[in-house]
């Protein structure tokens, strides 16, 4: 079918990829927006994905950064990718300032699920499996809700599991993985730190 270079623009200011990826995903999805758009996403993960499994260095990048409205919260972040040229592009300086944002909102602890401690997790394990016993659940049940209680407080402490402050359609990780794909380099989230007036971050 044909496409019009209206629907193109509508789909390009949707999902922010090429004329010509658009083009073709409403060709294959008969003019269907909706699903050209998921089809897009989708795309941009995969891609995302297999840039970021290269294990390319990412030795460059920027300290970006988010002060609160009120001047009582601030939050600084450091994102890496592989050059200075992607490092000055506006996509990659507009994302690391919505990572700080979103740190500075949903307060996260750790960057990757990896960087938790194990002393913390056996003892959120040790936790949640007593919880589990005492509305008396079976051991055997009891073990499985431990996972998916496990599951929902990594989404809470860990930012790559948290669900998008500005999207919560997708986590910090897919919308990493867009942007690596948009991009064309690997990136990393590295350090951060949240400041907040009286001593709590």
């Amino acid at each position: 079918m044909a496409v019009t270079a209206r629907e193109v623009k509508a789909l390009r200011d949707r999902t922010g990829a090429g004329p010509l990826d658009c083009k073709k995903a409403l060709e294959q999805h008969e003019g269907d927006l909706d699903a050209a758009a998921i089809f897009l996403r989708e795309k941009a993960l995969k891609d995302g994905i297999k840039l970021q499994g290269k294990g390319r260095s990412a030795n460059e990048g920027i300290i970006g950064s988010y002060v609160h409205f009120d001047q009582r919260l601030a939050v600084i972040v450091e994102v890496n990718c592989e050059t200075d040229f992607v490092a000055a592009t506006e996509q990659f300086k507009s994302f690391a300032k919505d990572i700080a944002m979103h740190i500075a909102n949903m307060n996260p602890q750790y960057v990757k699920r990896e960087d938790v401690p194990e002393t913390q997790v056996a003892a959120e394990s040790r936790l949640q499996l007593e919880r589990a016993l005492g509305e008396g659940k079976p051991e055997r049940i009891a073990e499985k809700i431990v996972a998916g209680r496990l599951n929902k407080w990594y989404e809470e402490i860990v930012l790559m599991e948290q669900a998008f402050i500005k999207d919560d359609d997708k986590t910090i990780e897919q919308y990493l993985q867009e942007t690596v794909a948009d991009v064309g380099e690997t990136i990393n989230i590295g350090r951060f730190q949240r400041f907040k007036v009286g001593g709590e971050n």
